[in-house]
């Protein structure tokens, strides 16, 4: 048993030792480790240095010398990139002037304005400017969340995401007292957004307003574009209470339902490499369209690391791809890695390839592959996301497991439905009123179970250490039987063959 163990350690590809030391450094490891991580570094050359030396007569050494190093080096590289990312995302703000004396700032917006639950607008600005008391203008740096003036949400959406803008009012503190977030009085546009970014806002603005009339269409442009600014709050609050809010958060699923469409629409007339190339574009113009959101950039990266596989450059294994995406995102977008999107995305799918196959090895033939599949990776999701959503919300939802059983399934269907209603009531007016009846039905559905599964108190988890330590706990039991299961297995295989 140990000994298939090292053998399947000296197996183990790179990067999976880059992507615990991009982790850790980025989310742990203070500045000054700086010398620990080249340390490492230099550990691993060292390794080399010593495989390139060895006698002839040492060459059964050379293999696991040479993964050694390899691994190392790999863990090296990961140190510093989770540094370095940490570094990109801690580079200071800076407006020019004192805080209090900050009247205005001006800048570039960087993502689409949203309706925050008191009415107000939220957005992301890119600093490029602000101003001060007697009309003293300085360059400024950096970004700043803003919220702006009850009214100026729909002239906003309609400049867009790309749109620079002026704008009055004062820096807000928080509770460590520095400048978080500036809050907006009066809004001045003082340039339109690029051509391509206008092309993009027109097709959401369009988007809006064919899904807006319908009772279902709050939850239809959260689910296809992101767009929550129509969704109930009493829906929303019922998924996040039912331990369901990751649906309603776009992506791998999200991506997989648009993306299994194209694929089967594609597969038949271009065959399946030309199929994987154009989906990849599809995927790229739909995130352009929806925006960087972490969990979908995530799920985006991981399609275009497979449609590579498809075509034979990479292993066609899920849990390399999902290291692979982790890093990629990481160097690309620094600052994704703060979102909890990014956090539980990456967590939640990483539970399901890992312990959610160990705890459906450990049950199969227990129960009907339909049941035991969903369940296995709901329960890896689970585990691996509890201790995150101890530590942001103060409780967990264990009810979600179940729940999610039967709101993924129906939340796919409402999905489906939804893109082809609009086809549909375009090309053939009736069946677009029947697709309107059973979204309306499939909404109230939805509505009612998610309702009930959040009445089921939860446990209270203010302590989110021990969540983790639970966790932990159950992640190491659920590998070890299913590593000794798998052993016996695979010992008992001759034998049986026989």
């Amino acid at each position: 048993m140990v000994k298939l163990f090292i053998t399947k350690f000296f197996k183990t590809p790179p990067v999976y030792f880059a992507l615990p030391g991009a982790a850790v450094s980025y989310y742990f490891a203070p500045l000054s480790s700086l010398f620990f991580m080249a340390a490492v570094l230099f550990l691993s050359l060292s390794f080399f240095w010593v495989l390139a030396n060895l006698p002839a007569s040492a060459a059964s050494c050379r293999r696991p010398y040479r993964i050694s190093a390899a691994g190392l080096c790999a863990l090296g590289i990961g140190l510093f990139l989770g540094f370095g990312a940490r570094m990109a995302v801690e580079k200071p703000r800076s407006f020019g002037l004192e805080d209090g004396a900050v009247t205005a700032i001006s800048g570039v917006l960087k993502e689409d304005p949203r309706l925050t639950a008191g009415g107000r607008g939220l957005g992301l600005l890119k600093l490029e400017g602000a101003a001060g008391k007697g009309g003293i203008r300085v360059s400024a740096r950096g970004e700043v969340t803003v919220f702006f003036p009850e009214g100026e949400i729909s002239r906003l959406r309609a400049f867009g995401r790309g749109s620079s803008l002026f704008l009055e009012g004062e820096l807000a503190r928080d509770r460590t007292g520095k400048a978080s977030l500036f809050r907006a009085r009066s809004v001045h546009v003082t340039r339109p957004a690029p051509a391509l970014e206008n092309f993009r806002t027109s097709i959401r603005l369009r988007l809006m307003g064919r899904f807006a009339p319908y009772d279902w269409g709050g939850l239809a442009l959260a689910l296809l574009l992101g767009i929550r600014d129509n969704l109930d709050t009493d829906l929303a609050s019922s998924y996040k209470s039912a331990g369901c809010s990751h649906v309603l958060a776009l992506s791998g699923m999200h991506l997989a339902i648009v993306s299994g469409l194209l694929a089967f629409f594609l597969k038949k007339p271009l065959g399946l490499r030309a199929a994987a190339i154009a989906g990849g574009g599809f995927i790229a113009a739909y995130v352009f369209l929806i925006g960087l959101q972490p969990s979908l950039v995530r799920a985006a990266i991981m399609y275009l690391l497979g449609a590579l596989a498809v075509l034979g450059s990479l292993p066609k294994r899920p849990s390399l791809l999902l290291a692979l995406a982790f890093l990629i995102q990481l160097a690309l977008w620094p600052s994704s890695g703060n979102s909890l999107s990014f956090m539980l995305s990456y967590l939640a799918l990483g539970g399901i390839l890992v312990l959610g196959e160990a705890f459906h090895f450990l049950l199969r033939g227990k129960a009907p592959e339909i049941i035991l599949r969903p369940f296995s990776a709901s329960v890896g999701a689970f585990i691996a996301t509890a201790p995150v959503t101890a530590a942001f919300f103060g409780m967990v939802q264990p009810v979600g497991i179940l729940a999610g059983l039967i709101v993924v399934p129906l939340t796919t269907l409402f999905m489906i439905a939804a893109m082809a209603a609009p086809v549909l009531s375009a090309l053939v007016p009736p069946l677009g009123r029947a697709a309107d009846f059973m979204l309306s039905l499939l909404y109230q559905i939805l509505e009612k179970i998610v309702a009930a599964a959040s009445l089921v108190p939860s446990p209270p988890a203010s302590r989110w250490q021990a969540v983790l330590l639970v966790s932990l706990g159950l992640s190491a039991l659920i590998l070890f039987i299913h590593y000794r299961e798998n052993f016996r297995s695979k010992s008992l295989a001759p034998f049986n063959a026989g």
